[in-house]
């Protein structure tokens, strides 16, 4: 069960710079706690120092960035002046990707993901050690070594907190290690509420205890498609947009798993076998009644609120709903309710 005693409500941030003041200034007029930034067409770093800007109380942070698609001392660089210009209120959220990406996009090295990234996140721990509290800088690894810093490179001490760090994960191996070092841990949309039950969270609680951390100590957040619309043709467009998303997650190997504990795994292989003639209709209609309500909420405008906080209250701590389809109006009116 999650601690504390209210859901926290996360939306999105476009990573458009050109968009990312006007939507983070909404979130936060709307009464939301947090706005988040994807990596995907542009810098998801960047857009939060807007959003920063045009903001007071929102927390801001990303979801994901790539973590090895970089190093841990240009990571500590930017989220250190990211808490400083926000005055506390980033949150570094970050992601390992697949290895195609990140060696063929990106041209970096791949190797025991979750290892690796507990370095990272600890080298991180390291660099904003010796920023903040002079602490000297001699972290050696396995994959990272950072054992030079000079006053030139010392950015002024924070006057708030160092930036939290939340970690996405969805296998065991990777969540395990997110209790261990991670401030919150980042969640997908193809993720159950059986599933974050009974694998995600006892995971964590792994993790902490290996940690000797509580479950105090780390925020658990969700996403959560949602289906709605003002009339009976925009929900039948936003379900069927719900069904194609959910069939293209599950068709691909990192969410086999989720689907097995449901006992659907052999729909993963004809969902991946359709992926890749690109039958995506095809691949959309696979998904019934019952994969629909366990990866999503669906239903009238007026339904949405308690049925997020039914899935997602004592489960969770934040939830990030994501409406495929719906307009501005439609997600304002929906999420009134819930944030009453």
């Amino acid at each position: 069960m999650a601690d504390g005693p209210r859901l926290k409500i996360d939306g999105g941030i476009p990573n458009q710079l050109a968009r990312a003041a006007q939507a983070a200034g909404a979130l936060e007029e709307h009464g939301y706690d947090g706005g988040w930034t994807p990596e995907t067409s542009h810098d998801p770093f960047l857009p939060l120092l807007l959003a920063a800007e045009h903001t007071s109380r929102l927390e801001v942070g990303t979801n994901i960035a790539v973590a090895f698609a970089r190093n841990p001392m240009i990571v500590a660089n930017v989220g250190w002046d990211l808490q400083a210009y926000s005055k506390g209120r980033f949150i570094l959220g970050l992601g390992t990707q697949i290895q195609p990406h990140i060696e063929k996009r990106f041209s970096m090295p791949w190797s025991h993901p979750a290892r690796r990234m507990r370095e990272f996140v600890s080298a991180l721990h390291a660099i904003w050690a010796a920023w903040q509290d002079g602490t000297k800088l001699r972290f050696e690894g396995d994959f990272y070594t950072h054992k030079i810093m000079t006053p030139m490179f010392t950015p002024e001490p924070l006057s708030c907190s160092l930036p939290k760090v939340f970690i996405a994960a969805v296998g065991e191996t990777m969540t395990e290690m997110c209790g261990e070092v991670g401030d919150g841990h980042l969640g997908h949309p193809m993720v159950s509420k059986r599933y974050i039950t009974e694998v995600t969270t006892p995971a964590l609680l792994r993790g902490l205890a290996r940690a000797g951390r509580t479950r105090s100590d780390l925020e658990l957040s969700a996403e959560v498609l949602v289906a709605t619309g003002e009339n009976d043709a925009a929900l039948e467009t936003a379900t069927a947009a719900v069904r194609k998303q959910i069939a293209f997650y599950g068709s691909t190997p990192a969410y086999r798993k989720v689907l097995e504990l449901h006992g659907w795994g052999d729909l993963h292989d004809e969902l991946n076998r359709l992926s890749k003639q690109g039958e995506w209709d095809a691949m959309g209609s696979l998904i019934d009644d019952d994969m629909l309500a366990a990866f999503a909420v669906v239903g009238p405008v007026d339904t949405i609120a308690s049925a997020l906080k039914s899935r997602c209250a004592g489960v969770v701590d934040r939830v990030l709903p994501i409406f495929l389809t719906a307009s501005e109006t439609c997600v304002n009116a929906a999420m009134k309710e819930f944030r009453q």
